[in-house]
């Protein structure tokens, strides 16, 4: 059911709905399906839209932590958090902040 959905979710690219929230959708519902590489293309498409979209940010890194590439999701979450700052996304800003230490290490 769960790739049906995601089949309706990417119907939609490319319309009128199609942006930052609609992109950040489909990556949540393929890292769901651990399918962290998929969702990475879809994460960067949202921030083409968004660029300060922090939410986004967050997933990026998650989906880069889970695919191996830890300096890119470094980079990620520092770009998210400098997103959030911007935003005054305050608990985004934390929870990055708290995965890129756990990086760092």
């Amino acid at each position: 059911m769960q790739g049906s959905a995601i089949d309706r979710l990417r119907a939609m690219c490319g319309g009128p709905r199609d942006g930052a929230l609609l992109r950040v959708s489909i990556a949540t519902a393929l890292l769901a399906q651990d399918d962290a590489a998929a969702a990475i293309g879809e994460l960067r498409a949202a921030l083409h839209f968004d660029p300060d979209y922090s939410v986004a940010w967050k997933l990026l890194g998650k989906a880069l932590t889970g695919t191996g590439d830890a300096p890119a999701a470094i980079d990620a979450y520092r770009h998210g958090i400098a997103a959030a700052l911007k935003r005054g996304d305050k608990q985004a800003e934390k929870e990055m902040a708290v995965f890129l230490r756990r990086l760092e290490k």
